[in-house]
Parts: structure tokens; C-alpha cells; sequence
């Protein structure tokens, strides 16, 4: 009963937490960051100007939040060696980039409300 809206996840349509990244998280050894897909499309646009490669949309999830942890050692004066997996290129998601630049991509958060009704659907144990 459980229909996500109809944004551009790619292969980040996953419903589920992977087993080892879970680990990671819960030793502290990395953070979870959700984002909304406009910021991660800027993101993307701003490392495509900056470095000459179009990223695929999975790996400017990862992009979005590198900038932001560089601007924040700018801001400190902190120095960090910031590191990033590039997973491949974004020329399959040109389209994506196309509705991003026409200001078509919009954010979207879905309700809490209509994640605890589909959660009571579901079969209890």
C-alpha cells in the first residue's frame, strides 16, 4: 500500500538500509544524511563546472554532502581530508539533469502521517 512519490532516485530507489552501511553507522564511523533531490542536482552542477565530469545522481548524494563538510572547514579553519566514491557518470541521467536545469525537479518529503498508515496495513506477527 506503500506508493513513493515519483521523483528521480535512479538506483537509490531502495527501501531498505544496506547491512554493512548500517554497521558503519552504528560504530560511528560514518553519518547518515538525507537530502532533497534539488540540492544533490546543484551539487552535481557545481562539481560538473568544477571538475569537467557530469557525476550520476547516486554519486552526487555523496557530492552534496563533501561540499558542504568543505565549506564548513573553510568557515572553522579545520583542515580534513574529505573523501568521496565517484561512482560512475551521469550521461544515462541527462534527461534528469535537463528537468533539473528547467526547473521541473521539485523536493519532496513524504507525509508522516502516511508512512504510519501504510505501516498499520501491514501484516502484524
Amino acid at each position: 500500500d506503500f506508493i513513493p512519490p515519483g521523483i528521480h532516485a535512479g538506483g537509490l530507489r531502495y527501501h531498505g538500509d544496506a547491512p554493512l552501511l548500517s554497521n558503519l553507522v552504528h560504530d560511528g564511523l560514518i553519518e547518515a544524511t538525507a537530502l532533497q533531490q534539488t540540492e544533490v542536482f546543484e551539487a552535481a552542477t557545481l562539481f560538473a563546472r568544477t571538475e569537467g565530469i557530469i557525476p550520476a545522481p547516486e554519486s552526487a548524494h555523496a557530492i552534496k554532502p563533501a561540499i558542504d563538510e568543505a565549506l564548513n572547514c573553510r568557515k572553522t579553519g579545520e583542515e580534513k581530508v574529505i573523501f568521496i566514491s565517484l561512482s560512475g557518470h551521469g550521461h544515462f541521467d541527462l534527461s534528469s539533469y535537463d528537468a533539473y536545469n528547467d526547473g521541473k525537479l521539485v523536493d519532496y518529503v513524504y507525509p508522516a502521517e502516511l508512512v504510519k498508515q501504510s505501516l498499520a496495513k501491514l501484516p502484524k506477527p
